[in-house]
């Protein structure tokens, strides 16, 4: 795959006219080439003529890096070293965002372009009308041998080629090895989002290890349950699983993204009941496809983009009240529901309907009526149900053994396939699908279940080590977590400031890191979080550095409502006394007025452990978990409220942040 506009030995770039790579560069744009455009690339040639004159290696201009949808302005490789250069010309200053945006570049080559993995890795911001601004002993970098960004003006960058280069060990790059390097990416939910809606496809986006052979064959198996259907005039309902972050969403919006005309007989809706998941991705695409227009030279309202992405991702409630005032067929004959198991059960929904819709008789559960809904069309229909195991967090919410009591009870006719992974405990189905074993059309069907999570890029594993903690399953945790901690860092600590220095330390580039909590999380108000104070969650996600509603500032904190569905790459855990661990089992509390009263109802208890699940499987690169000291005077946070379940933690191996320069952090 060719990855950039121009690309050539430095030996041949130095004997080629600048007006000739001009050219070049000029004719594998795929838009239009602003003035502008042409004169920094002409800057940058004939200055790079000029300072690579000594050395050997290889040159490329616009290196495009897929996940970002971006370009780097040029990569060097010389000996074993990758240059990435960024040019702000005419800039004095260099601003925060363009050393984040070198360091991001250097962060997407160091993590996800195979042949990169163990380079030295120079992000160089060079800002050309800025005063000499180098300092070679400024050069420092982490142990995965990526660099902070070097700041440069142009008098400084032969210095900072030499400096750099006396700190290069090993092998020379093979320039021919390095550029046929694969480019595994593994993007967040929102850039998958934005890829997608850009007309990507998931091959293009992610990784192209098992993950992703997975993720395509689920992807794929369900378009051919929609052709057969629509082929046959049946009516199918499929259940799709998958552990945390394994991408079942990526696969409803694959599917939907597919099929947005509403001309289309496949046309396609992706619905969610998760207002914050919604909210966000609807932003997110909105800004990024104004900024795509933007950059190709044309003007379109944000308003204008949101009309449009609403019709491609609708929140599911919407899409019930408008099937209850049209009783015609809905125009889509495929539907995805996110996080299907937290449809309501018949008592939310009545209750519901009664308080919101004045429907006093209204006696179907979520599942039924939506399915009822899709039953209107008198050929054919699909539903998707994607699955979170243990992902129940709220009052009302079915699980999955509603949606197919639903089927059994009252739409026997449609054809059902089904992961074999729904019998697993943490999905609660275990007696509806005994009763489907005696339904004429199920199918079993592996590739309706994703295993391997994409979130934790460095560590598959994680999602299975949180289950491990949270069933008290300590001797396996500790096993699991000694083989992730290389890869995967999770510590814990005492002190809400260490842990905050940790996240910051710990991220670069615009890698995002926030504080998560459990909605129940009522007693940490001394350490300055409330959970009642709700966070935008379109604010607290998308937004940058200088916006003290970002997750970066740590300010506001998230729960597990306004977290579910999206990630961080670092995350800030603060445990509370809602949910204490005790040697035969775990303490479930609800803060009342001024004290905690014991949870009793399986039911909650299950909600809140399922809280914690969220919240700890959120973060793609590692985290760090708060457990407060407590306080022997506040008799709300008695330390032995606090104490058993930090011990517990440190049992299972997770490393003390003893102070806050992380003394003995990995």
């Amino acid at each position: 795959m060719k990855r950039s506009y121009y690309s050539s030995s430095i030996h041949s770039f130095l004997a080629t006219p600048t007006e000739a790579i001009i050219g070049i560069l000029s004719s594998e744009s795929n838009f239009s080439v602003l003035q502008t455009q042409l004169k920094a690339w002409q800057y940058q040639i004939n200055f790079l003529k000029e300072v690579l004159s000594e050395y050997k290696g290889k040159i490329f201009f616009e290196f495009s890096i897929p996940r970002m949808g971006k370009r780097i302005d040029v990569v060097l490789l010389i000996k074993g070293a990758v240059f990435i250069l960024e040019f702000k010309v005419g800039e004095q200053l260099f601003n925060q965002n363009s050393i984040d945006q070198v360091w991001d570049y250097g962060l997407d080559l160091k993590n996800f372009h195979e042949t990169s993995h163990n380079r030295y890795i120079f992000p160089v911001l060079i800002a050309t009308e800025a005063k000499a601004s180098f300092d070679a002993s400024t050069l420092t970098h982490q142990a995965d041998k990526l660099f902070a960004p070097i700041k440069a003006d142009p008098s400084s960058i032969a210095a900072v080629f030499a400096s750099a280069l006396t700190l290069v060990e090993g092998d020379e790059n093979d320039t021919i090895l390095w550029e046929s390097g694969k480019y595994r990416p593994t993007p967040t939910i929102i850039e998958a989002a934005m890829a997608l809606y850009n007309n990507h496809s998931v091959a293009d986006i992610i990784r192209t290890d098992a993950c992703a052979i997975n993720l395509s064959k689920t992807s794929g198996t369900l378009s051919d349950i929609i052709t057969h259907s629509k082929q046959n005039s049946i009516k199918s309902i499929c259940f799709v699983t998958g552990v945390p972050g394994a991408g079942k969403t990526l696969v409803g919006l694959d599917i939907a993204n597919k099929h947005t005309d509403p001309d289309d007989s496949l046309h396609s809706v992706f619905l969610s009941g998760n207002g914050p998941l919604v909210a966000v991705l609807r932003e997110a695409l909105a800004q990024d496809k104004v900024h795509q227009e933007k950059e190709k030279g044309f003007k379109v309202k944000k308003s204008t983009v949101l009309g449009e992405v609403k019709g491609f991702i609708q929140n599911v409630h919407h899409f019930r009240d408008d099937c209850l005032t049209d009783k015609t067929p809905p125009v889509e004959h495929v539907v995805l529901f996110e996080e299907a198991q937290r449809a309501w059960n018949v008592e939310q929904t009545s209750s519901f309907m009664l308080r919101k819709k004045g429907c006093p008789d209204f006696a179907h559960s979520e599942p039924e009526f939506l399915i009822s809904c899709l039953d209107r069309h008198t050929d054919w229909a699909v539903i998707v149900c994607l699955v979170g195991g243990g992902q129940e967090i709220n009052t009302g919410e079915a699980g999955i053994e509603e949606w197919i009591e639903a089927m059994i009870n009252h739409f026997p006719h449609w054809h059902v396939h089904i992961s074999p992974n729904l019998h697993d405990s943490e999905y609660g189905a275990g007696a509806a699908l005994h009763q489907l074993s005696s339904h004429p059309y199920v199918n079993y069907n592996e590739y309706l279940h994703l295993w391997v999570s994409m979130r934790s890029f460095r560590a598959e594993e994680v999602s299975h080590l949180i289950k491990l903690l949270l069933d008290q399953n300590e001797e396996d945790a500790q096993v699991t977590q000694a083989r992730l901690s290389s890869r995967y860092p999770i510590v814990i600590t005492r002190d809400i400031e260490v842990a905050k220095q940790w996240v910051k330390r710990k991220a670069r580039g615009s890698e995002r890191y926030g504080i998560v909590v459990s909605s129940q999380a009522a007693r940490l108000k001394p350490l300055a979080v409330d959970v009642r104070t709700p966070v935008d969650p379109v604010h607290w996600f998308l937004d940058d550095k200088d916006d003290v509603r970002s997750s970066y500032y740590l300010e506001d904190v998230a729960t597990e409502f306004q977290v579910q569905g999206l990630e961080l790459d670092w995350v800030c855990v603060i445990w509370d006394a809602d949910f204490q661990y005790a040697p035969l089992g775990w303490q479930y509390r609800s803060f009342c007025g001024s004290r905690w009263n014991e949870i009793r109802k399986e039911e909650r208890k299950k909600y809140l452990k399922n809280a914690y699940r969220v919240i700890l499987t959120r973060a793609r690169q590692g985290m760090v978990i708060v457990v407060p000291k407590g306080d022997k005077e506040d008799k709300t946070r008695p330390p032995h409220f606090y104490d058993t379940t930090f011990n517990y933690l440190q049992q299972i191996g997770f490393q003390v942040l003893e102070n806050a320069a992380g003394v003995g952090a990995t």
